[in-house]
């Protein structure tokens, strides 16, 4: 066996069955995340275009494909939204809506997480918490993207134990979401957690986790 197919099993064990597992592909190769696929990864997450292309023709069917990383506006066309399967990055109506309006010339409707700037860093993308309600709202009308979640990184920590305000506060929001009943939102994912501080995610009720070292290993 493997050490990625190890690292995979024993993480799969120890993980919540509730919770998934999305492996992270960044800088990683083919032959790596296909092995993590073999092991028992059912989601991959991209950060680049350029490499969901690079990598998607070995897992093709085999696994479920998410885009973590930033999304820019120039890159909402129909090829690229085709290689996903959910858009966990989402941060602005004007986003929201070009992806709207090319889900629908796809005839698709696109899951989509909004990104929340839990630690308020005005360098990172996201929305920051105040303003995330809005943002939802105005989503909610959009007839060709489904708000299914949110999503947080948060500040980058030394510590683990750090991050638990922050992903508390946005299992808060979550559940504040849930609770208005909104067209085409559902909020049933909550995506929080790398590496670092799934542990502390897991906790504060992460339904989805990113893993990309804990997986493959240092870069």
């Amino acid at each position: 066996m493997s050490d990625i197919a190890a690292r995979v099993r024993d993480l799969l064990d120890r993980i919540p069955t509730h919770v998934t597992v999305i492996a992270v592909c960044k800088g990683r190769s083919a032959e790596s995340v296909s092995e993590a696929v073999d092991a028992g990864i059912a989601v991959l997450g991209q950060n680049y275009m350029v490499d969901a292309r690079r990598i998607g023709p070995t897992v093709a069917g085999r696994a479920s494909v998410h885009l973590i990383g930033r999304l820019r506006s120039h890159d909402v066309r129909p090829a690229n939204l085709k290689m996903f399967d959910m858009l966990q990055s989402v941060d602005s109506l004007d986003l929201a809506t070009r992806i709207d309006r090319v889900s629908e010339a796809l005839g698709q409707q696109m899951p989509v997480l909004v990104e929340v700037n839990s630690g308020r860093e005005a360098q990172k993308g996201g929305v920051v918490p105040e303003s995330v309600e809005a943002l939802v709202r105005e989503m909610s009308g959009l007839t060709h993207v489904q708000v299914v979640g949110l999503m947080t990184m948060g500040p980058l920590l030394a510590e683990p134990a750090r991050y638990h305000p922050y992903f508390n506060e946005t299992r808060q929001l979550f559940r504040h979401l849930q609770s208005l009943c909104l067209p085409w939102v559902s909020m049933t994912v909550l995506s929080m957690g790398t590496s670092d501080s799934y542990e502390v995610a897991i906790e504060e009720g992460a339904t989805m986790v990113r893993l990309g070292t804990a997986i493959f290993g240092p870069r």
